[in-house]
């Protein structure tokens, strides 16, 4: 395998380049691929497809490091036992003091994948590079490097089509070009998903209006799905670890009048499952109102003020999801 070599090119922002940092991770994982159970692949392109859960098992080591790129290393990802209706689940906590760069700008999977046959996601750091999306101009920051890393969730491995549009959008070579990817149902994409928590409560409070550079911490955390195969029961599962079972801490610097409406209790279809809510949809992640998309509760800490909590936890909602027996 070749080392990945970084040229002297930094990010324009002041803060370095998080496709640099996204890079010395991946480079970390395929050091330890036989470890994490993943498995890279060099297409004929030159990109780099780094499978972490579609034709291999991987796990939730897998799955925590892959939370690590998409968020290009500036937050700490852990395990911990927790439970669901009285039954032992693990969940996934992550914890960032760069809440929007590395969730907003990093993290959210902002970028639809549709091309010919291929459907999928895309999240991590090259979204940085390309900077079309609201969260960039909300936070300011815009990122510029020579090597990209985009994590991609999809039932199929990216081919040479993929890789090339994504680095003509991001402005690299396809031979700089690395795609991790994942599976909904998988260990890795559980995982993954299980450390979104954070990410979900940063972007409602964008997404209402409240400046997203105002909030100085975060920590969340949501139970590990039970995986399934079937990609349709995997993306409800793990949207509703997070509607029903996700929670969150931001630590915030101005007051709002918006902090009741961040948690998923705030919108008009709590209580029904991700199942009938994607389905409604017709399966198009983009058909749903983004509304949906939040924590189960959160806590808001306004520096030096008042400290909100909002929303609340289905225990059983989540078990009937998870299928617990």
């Amino acid at each position: 395998r070749r080392r990945i070599s970084l040229g002297d090119h930094e990010q324009r922002q002041g803060m370095e380049s998080i496709n640099r940092s996204a890079i010395e991770l991946v480079d970390e994982a395929l050091d330890f691929a036989d470890e994490l159970g993943i498995a890279a692949t060099e297409l004929g392109c030159g990109a780099t497809v780094i499978d972490f859960g579609v034709a291999v098992d991987g796990g939730i080591e897998a799955g925590l490091m892959l939370a690590d790129i998409q968020t290009a290393g500036l937050a700490t990802t852990y395990t911990q036992m927790g439970r669901v209706a009285d039954a032992p689940i693990p969940y996934v906590e992550l914890t960032t003091d760069h809440p929007a760069v590395a969730l907003l700008c990093s993290q959210k999977a902002g970028w639809e994948l549709d091309l010919a046959e291929f459907d999928g996601l895309g999240s991590g750091p090259a979204r940085a590079l390309v900077g079309e999306e609201t969260d960039f101009e909300r936070v300011g920051y815009y990122d510029e490097f020579d090597f990209a890393v985009l994590a991609v969730e999809s039932i199929d491995l990216p081919d040479d089509e993929i890789a090339e549009y994504v680095a003509e959008a991001a402005g690299v070579e396809p031979s700089s070009l690395f795609l991790p990817t994942y599976a909904a149902g998988s260990m890795a994409g559980s995982a993954s998903m299980a450390a979104r928590a954070a990410e979900l409560a940063v972007f409602r409070l964008a997404e209402l209006g409240y400046p997203p550079n105002e909030v100085l911490s975060a920590t969340g955390r949501a139970p590990v799905a039970p995986v399934s195969y079937n990609e349709s029961v995997a993306m409800a599962r793990t949207n509703d670890a997070l509607a029903y079972g996700g929670e969150a801490y931001l630590q915030v610097r101005e007051e709002s009048t918006v902090f009741d409406e961040v948690p998923s209790n705030a919108r008009e279809e709590y209580g029904v499952p991700f199942e009938q809510i994607f389905e409604e949809a017709d399966w198009d992640f983009y058909e749903v109102p983004e509304s949906v998309f939040a924590p189960a509760k959160v806590t808001i800490d306004v520096v030096d003020g008042d400290t909100y909590v909002v929303g609340e936890t289905d225990e059983e909602l989540l078990a009937d999801s998870f299928g617990l027996q």
